[in-house]
Parts: structure tokens; sequence; C-alpha cells
């Protein structure tokens, strides 16, 4: 089992659904989040970097062909056209964003979730100084608040693995409910 799968599957006890993952890179958590929710999920697969989401395209496609995933090439800091997501993946993304705009960035992307059970699963490092692979790390005491301050309720850590690139990584997610 990978890592990248060891820390999502906690969030996704139902296969299916439409999903977002963004800044999914080259798609390492994208593959474990097709594994993980099985060939019913319809994916938005959301990176500004076009040459990683064509690498991700073809490794999604060679691994699963049947996979309904729609690929787009934009920031996901700006508004971006979705529908109402049953989830949203933020896989080592967050991080990219200004301390002094991920507050903005994370209640926008919330409001893609749909407003009964939306579920946001966030992957970070547990850490609070940044470096230039991870200028503005978000740990999970960041999160809580963040995530509070977004809407999102049942605010919880999933797990977590050591990193020998920064101690360690966690997953943790919340949920949407009408206010």
């Amino acid at each position: 089992m990978s890592k990248e799968r060891d820390l999502i599957m906690p969030g996704i006890p139902v296969p299916g659904g439409v999903w977002a993952e963004l800044g999914s890179g080259s798609g390492i958590f994208t593959l474990a989040l097709l594994e993980v929710a099985g060939p019913q999920i319809e994916l938005y697969s959301v990176d500004r970097d076009a040459k990683a989401l064509e690498k991700q395209r073809r490794a999604v496609s060679a691994r699963y062909p049947q996979s309904r995933v729609t690929y787009l090439h934009t920031d996901f800091s700006r508004p971006i056209g979705l529908p109402a997501l049953d989830g949203i993946l933020m896989a080592n993304a967050l991080h990219f964003t200004k301390f002094d705009q991920q507050q903005a960035v994370l209640q926008r992307i919330c409001t893609y979730l749909k407003p009964a059970g939306g579920k946001l699963i966030i992957v970070e490092y547990e850490a609070r100084r940044g470096n230039p692979w991870v200028p503005y790390p978000v740990d999970f005491e960041s999160f809580q608040y963040l995530a509070g301050e977004a809407g999102l309720s049942e605010v919880r850590r999933l797990a977590m693995i050591p990193s020998s690139f920064m101690g360690s990584m966690y997953s943790a997610i919340g949920v949407r409910h009408p206010r």
C-alpha cells in the first residue's frame, strides 16, 4: 500500500462521487485518489503546470484507462468553474499560497463543496517554517483554524507519516455543513 493511499483513505469511506484535486501536479495523489475512490469517481484535476498535467494524464490513462478525469490547466487560487463537489483533495498544494492569502483561497475553495457534507482533504507537512520547496507551510493547528474560518466542521487529523524532507506529513479532513 502506498503512503499516499494511506494518507487519504481514512477520509474516503465510500467509493465514487464528484471530486476535484487542486494542485494535482504530475499525479502522485491523483493515482491514489482514483485507487481509493474507485472507477465510479468523476474527477477534476486542476494544476497550473501544463507539462505536469500532461504527465499525469499519461499516467492515469495507462493505469486507469476507464477513468473519468477532466484536466483543467488553471491556478486553484483563482475562481474555477466546477460542479458541486462531494470532495476536494489538496495534497502539498496549499503551502504554495502566501500566508496572508490562505484564508481567502480556502474560503473560495470550500464554496465548491456540496453544502451538506462536502469534504476537504488536505495533505501537508507538519511544519511552521518554510523553505524554497514548501514556502508557506500549513501545520495541523493552522489548518484547524483556517478550516473553521472557511466554514468547515468536524475538522480532524486522518493520518500522519514520517517524512525525511520536513519531519512528518499529515492528512486532515473538514466537512461543509449548511450554516
